[in-house]
């Protein structure tokens, strides 16, 4: 006989995968969600894993990103430092300055670093052109993918006050001088593409004229080069090859330098969060798949023993059987693969897309080794989860085989029936709650699944609710629709400021005048930033000190409370870690060599800076004064008109106002809930695969005692009920079990994930289920149970009396 193909055994597969349609059916959509949530989930879990090293290698990052003096060096002497020993590769110089801007809105954006670059390939920080293309003339303007969005899409424009800019001269025009303005005022640069640096160079980009013409005389044009070097790996190799830049040019003309160990850190921070919950939904399915396929090749064997029979007595070997059923598990199984690997690879895109903007990573793309591991490890999932029944397959004795069929064993589930029988029921409920128990390990199997499928439910729910809760409880200083600047420069979260910064010029009780009497304030409050220095810490330290509606700045706190007054400062979770301290010490501060020592009062969920900083009040240091305040408005006060309205109050106290752009920082939180949404209804449907396998098998195995009911008058109605009945209790149970287990992953993970980006979690964050979200959720297991069983009931139902006395 041939293994396969033509010969009598190849005969026998085709015929066991083309007779049982619904099994084959079954394993091939079951393996395929498995396969494609894998790759979903094993594709994400390699692009959140290093989505820093990946893009940094891929466009030859620099290891060192250097400001330099154009004034004190030249041209040639900075290109010629790319030929310094243990620089392996290097780009520049291009022109750089700093530029505020404002959207197409009219909402004031950050400072950003503009650098002039006349395309995006270089040596060093080959730059990936997500869309659009590259500037090419004056009044255009590339922008970094990490502003993409609705405000700033292809076509968009950035307003840039021309009095601010050394291009616009006493009898030269802005347009003559730049190219870029649409009136006397301002200066219009419009979006043409957006690119991906992975070393994070800049901003935005230009042409190097456009750089020259919008640099100002507080932002002067500066010199950037980029570098890397054989020897990297370190903070202390860093700042070996910086000193030999430094040597390698005059004192004073190296400005300043960015290292890629810290961008780094920034990124897998990140990333790390979310190692942990790729992996709980990927063990899910893996566990599900083996289950799901395992079933299916055991209910195949359960019922086919009289085939079996047969098949040894025309003169089959045991091996041969073996080989039979294991050749019709794979065949179908093959086939959802392939299709699962095509599945996974179009659900992985769109959210590697998303991925990438919210890591502001390259393009991203499913690993190779991703699409070649998974189904060889689905394919040995498959044959081994058949290899057991198969086994059993070929150790029956002939005889036996033939004479127990297709029927349970005897006696098997009668005490089932008899306490079902006396339940207050319809006798067709009765009959079909009982049913369960003459097939313990399939009943096992479709409790299993109906469980993981209620876990990967209350997982999901929790999780959403828990990342929804996180952008929340985002910085204060987002959520804020108005900013007002009553002088010096304004610093956002992340930039760097000089202990000693510039004073605020605009008197700070005026501004606060002014916004206390404005038409539409909610709330306001005034903020000081700066750096402190704080005993047993080198370096400095971020602070933000708080007056006024301290509640409005108030951060989500993970423990004891926010600050009320003088003396009071509270930290988050990096700071406490890096101290050793905890709520109730006290730490010694200098500000403006003004030393206090602040006792903490709590905890609070903030992971700027790495959590290296504090918040206390501006009344703990003589020597604060706000000099930004920001204001949340009434419902429906517009901002803009707010603002236009409380600029011409404060302007002529110098101060600014700006409306607020809305944060990107929840970028992540969406590509999160996104992969949670996928992968659940992927896992949920293959729980009710399983479900739908079992019922059939059932079904068809009961097809002769539903032909003598329905002789002896059930309905259709009736004969359905006793379908359903039959894996209701299993879905009560399945629900029963799966929203403790799924409470429990949740509470497992979300810490991890916090621990993972350098933080606890507050309870907001942790305590997110509703009672009767759990209610709910317990109803999830008889919701998968009952529509997997709802094919096979309708089947049943229909099925002529007849036909059924008939089929043995």
């Amino acid at each position: 006989m041939s293994r396969f193909g033509t010969g009598a055994l190849g005969q026998v597969v085709r015929a066991g995968v083309g007779r049982r349609r619904v099994q084959t059916v079954v394993i091939a959509v079951a393996t395929m969600m498995a396969v494609a949530s894998a790759v979903v989930a094993g594709s994400l879990m390699v692009a959140s894993s290093a989505p820093f090293d990946h893009a940094f290698a891929k466009q030859h990052g620099p290891h060192l990103t250097v400001e330099f003096d154009p004034e004190r060096v030249s041209t040639a002497r900075l290109r010629a430092t790319g030929e310094l020993d243990g620089v392996t590769a290097s780009a520049g110089p291009f022109p750089s300055t700093v530029v505020k801007a404002t959207d197409s809105q009219g909402r004031n954006l950050p400072a950003l670093t503009l650098v002039g670059r006349s395309g995006p390939r270089a040596d060093v920080d080959d730059l990936d052109l997500r869309s659009g293309r590259w500037a090419a003339k004056p009044g255009e303007v590339v922008l970094s993918a990490t502003f993409a969005g609705p405000a700033f899409e292809l076509g968009s424009t950035l307003k840039i006050p021309a009095d601010t800019s050394t291009g616009t001269s006493a009898g030269t025009s802005p347009t003559t001088s730049a190219g870029t303005s649409d009136d006397g005022d301002v200066r219009t640069l419009t979006v043409v593409g957006l690119a991906v640096s992975a070393g994070r160079t800049a901003d935005a980009w230009a042409t190097p004229a456009q750089v020259g013409a919008l640099a100002s005389k507080d932002t002067p044009v500066t010199r950037q080069m980029l570098y890397r070097f054989d020897s990297a790996g370190s903070k202390k190799q860093i700042a070996a090859d910086r000193d030999a830049l430094a040597a390698a040019v005059p004192a004073g003309a190296l400005l300043g330098s960015t290292s890629y160990l810290d961008t780094k850190r920034d990124a897998d921070q990140g990333a790390a969060a979310t190692i942990p919950f790729l992996m709980a939904f990927g063990a899910l399915g893996i566990v599900m798949s083996v289950i799901i396929v395992g079933s299916v090749v055991s209910g195949a064997v359960g019922t086919s023993l009289r085939r079996i029979g047969i098949l040894k007595a025309i003169g089959f070997t045991p091996r041969e059987v073996v080989r039979a059923y294991i050749a019709q598990a794979l065949v179908p199984a093959v086939v959802g693969i392939a299709l699962g690997v095509v599945l996974g690879n179009l659900l992985a895109v769109p959210l590697l897309e998303d991925t990438e903007q919210a890591y502001g990573s390259a393009s991203l793309t499913v690993a190779w080794w991703v699409d070649v591991v998974v189904p060889t490890a689905a394919l040995a999932v498959v044959g081994i989860a058949a290899l057991v029944p198969a086994l059993r397959a070929g150790r029956l004795r002939t005889v036996e085989a033939i004479a127990v069929g297709r029927a349970p064993r005897t006696g098997r589930g009668q005490w089932a029936h008899r306490a079902a029988g006396r339940l207050p029921l319809p006798r067709a409920v009765t009959y079909g709650l009982a049913s369960p128990f003459a097939h313990p390990v399939r009943t096992l199997a479709m409790l299993l699944a109906v469980a993981f499928g209620t876990v990967a439910a209350t997982f999901a729910v929790g999780l959403t609710a828990s990342l929804n809760a996180v952008g929340s409880a985002a910085d204060p200083e987002e959520s804020a629709a108005v900013t007002v600047i009553s002088g010096g420069r304004h610093v956002g979260p992340g930039e760097p400021v000089e202990i000693g910064a510039e004073a605020p010029t605009a008197d700070p009780a005026k501004v606060r005048a002014a916004i206390a009497g404005q038409e539409g304030t909610a709330s306001s409050y005034g903020l000081a930033r700066g750096e402190v220095t704080v005993a047993g810490i080198s370096g400095a330290v971020r602070a933000s000190l708080y007056e006024g509606d301290l509640g409005a700045g108030g951060y989500e706190m993970i423990a004891g409370r926010w600050i009320t007054g003088a003396g009071e400062v509270v930290v988050p979770t990096g700071f406490l870690d890096r101290t050793g301290t905890e709520i109730g010490d006290t730490v010694r501060v200098t500000y403006q060599k003004d030393t206090e020592t602040l006792r903490i009062v709590g905890e609070a969920f903030d992971t700027s800076d790495g959590g290296l900083n504090l918040h206390a009040h501006v009344a703990s240091f003589a020597a604060a004064e706000p000099g930004i305040f920001l204001i949340g408005l009434k419902p429906g006060v517009s901002p803009v008109q707010y603002a236009e309205e409380l600029s011409s109050a404060v302007g002529p106290l110098g101060a600014d106002v700006m409306v607020n752009a809305p944060s990107e920082g929840e970028n992540m939180i969406l590509v999160l809930n996104a992969m949670a949404v996928l992968l659940t209804l992927m896992l949920v449907a293959v729980a009710g695969l399983g479900v739908l396998n079992s019922a059939v098998l059932d079904t068809r195995e009961r097809v002769h005692d539903l032909g003598v009911c329905k002789a002896l008058g059930m309905s259709p109605r009736q004969t359905v009920s006793l379908v359903l009945a039959s894996v209701t209790g299993i879905g009560v149970l399945g629900g029963l079990i799966g929203v403790p287990l799924g409470h429990a992953l949740h509470a497992y993970v979300l810490p991890v994930m916090g621990h993972a980006a350098g933080t606890n979690l507050p309870p907001s964050v942790l305590d997110v289920y509703e009672p009767w979200q759990l209610l709910l959720l317990a109803l999830a297991g008889i919701t998968i149970a009952l529509l997997g069983a709802l094919l096979p009931a309708g089947w049943a139902a229909r099925t002529r009396t007849a036909t059924a006395l008939r089929t043995e």
